[in-house]
């Protein structure tokens, strides 16, 4: 999915998705007197920043989604306020063709609901639905959902095979040819009675497996694009295989090119051990942009959001990023040394990209809290619309990405400055779409 078919020479086409956060992915973005947090109660503001996007014409927009908040949470900023599939169902009547993005946990769903949602989401977009796998992260989480912790790395990612292995067939169980509507009599039996469907067509599962039982067939017709496009975001050992096993769309996390080729190369050996065409599918790294007309503009943007960052609470949740108490830690001298990757029993790609900051940049503590306040360090570039385009354009010749998941520091601000000057840049170099050519999710991936 990573450009047109036709002209081999033609240069290689960039995909955008927009990770629509709170007001903005800066942990700090809340507290500028022009932010809209007043308004995250609000459809219109998420079917207004879909909007934004569609006028870019961005592959999809995409919801993260988490299960589980706190008194500390919510006093240090907005996270979690509308539940994303239902929102999702709003965005779908308030934009015509771009796409739908939305995590479902494989820790917390069973395969019949979220077979059952995402098929009719794709039924009431006409086919732009698309369906974040992730096995979810935090013990508090697990903990509104009957259990005691999280399961184990291993228990979750292979629940989540079964998982998506079982939705899979639950979206072919009802096949949408089957539906006849022969209101007065069958076409094969003039005598016959009409029928609304030809029950044969539709299968029972039966599945009985480690993690689900399941009978079938799925109560909904298969969705309009057979079923909907699969993503995924792991960087660990086991997310990595279930990404090149069954994703046609990967978010990924790459502080620098180097770790996106590194990331992209990976991926691309493994779906191709497993048969399928890397060129199928599109890896998109998060990227966070402050533009401005000029540098100094530009600079000027991330400067005053981070001075916006309250310290307590950023150490707080570097705790959370390193697994330890970060707390004490003296703000103007060197991170102290962390463990090694392979030691940290906690979310591995978040840490491994503190690391690589750290090896790379040796911050003091209060210089990598603004590099991670910001997209958490995700690719962060920082310039005019010629030298944002320059450096994607870097990227996607050099192996790096296929595009990026688009994660503005402030919203509606940061896509606004993205889709106005940008991606219009872009399309000057021929690297991205001037309209859609096609209705579906997978279409625009193509």
């Amino acid at each position: 999915m990573t450009g047109t078919p036709s002209a081999q020479t033609a240069p290689k086409q960039a995909h955008f998705n927009l990770f629509m956060h709170g007001v903005g992915h800066h942990s700090a973005a809340w507290r500028a007197p022009d932010s809209h947090a007043e308004r995250l109660r609000s459809v219109e503001y998420y079917q207004e920043l879909a909007q934004i996007a569609e006028r870019g014409k961005l592959d999809a927009v995409f919801f993260a989604d988490g299960h589980s908040t706190s008194i500390t949470a919510v006093e240090d900023g907005p996270l979690w306020h509308l539940e994303p599939l239902t929102l999702l169902s709003s965005l779908a009547q308030a934009t015509e063709r771009i796409g739908l993005v939305s995590t479902v946990s494989a820790t917390f769903f069973t395969p019949f609901h979220a077979a059952r949602m995402l098929a009719s989401l794709d039924h009431i977009s006409g086919g732009r639905i698309g369906w974040n796998v992730v096995t979810s992260m935090f013990d508090a989480e697990a903990q509104n959902h009957g259990m005691a912790q999280m399961p184990e790395h291993a228990v979750r990612y292979a629940r989540a095979e079964e998982f998506v292995d079982v939705v899979l067939r639950l979206w072919e169980s009802w096949p949408a040819s089957s539906i006849l509507i022969e209101r007065e009599h069958r076409t094969d039996e003039a005598d016959a009675p009409g029928r609304y469907a030809d029950g044969t067509q539709l299968s029972e599962l039966n599945h009985d497996g480690e993690h689900f039982s399941v009978r079938g067939p799925l109560n909904v017709p298969s969705p309009p694009q057979g079923r909907p496009v699969l993503f995924q975001a792991g960087a660990s050992e086991q997310g990595r295989t279930l990404a090149a096993r069954r994703a046609e769309g990967i978010y990924a996390v790459a502080y620098d090119l180097a770790a996106g080729q590194e990331y992209r190369g990976d991926v691309r050996r493994r779906i191709a051990g497993v048969g399928r065409d890397p060129d199928a599918v599109a890896i998109m790294p998060g990227l966070v942009t402050y533009v401005g007309s000029t540098m100094e503009e530009a600079r000027a943007k991330q400067r005053a959001l981070d001075e916006l960052l309250p310290v307590e609470s950023s150490l707080r949740q570097l705790s959370v990023f390193v697994g330890q108490d970060a707390s004490g830690w003296a703000l103007d001298a060197p991170v102290p040394e962390l463990p090694p990757l392979e030691e940290f029993t906690g979310p591995k790609g978040r840490y491994a990209t503190i690391l690589r900051i750290v090896e790379t940049e040796r911050p003091t503590v209060r210089q990598l809290l603004g590099r991670l306040a910001a997209g958490g360090g995700h690719c962060t570039m920082v310039g005019t619309p010629e030298s944002i385009a320059d450096e994607i354009e870097r990227w996607l010749d050099e192996g790096g990405a296929d595009g990026f998941n688009l994660m503005p520091p402030s919203l509606p601000y940061g896509v606004e400055d993205f889709v106005e000057q940008v991606i219009p840049e872009l399309q000057r170099r021929g690297r991205f779409r001037t309209d859609y050519e096609g209705t579906t999710l997978r279409e625009h991936l193509s």
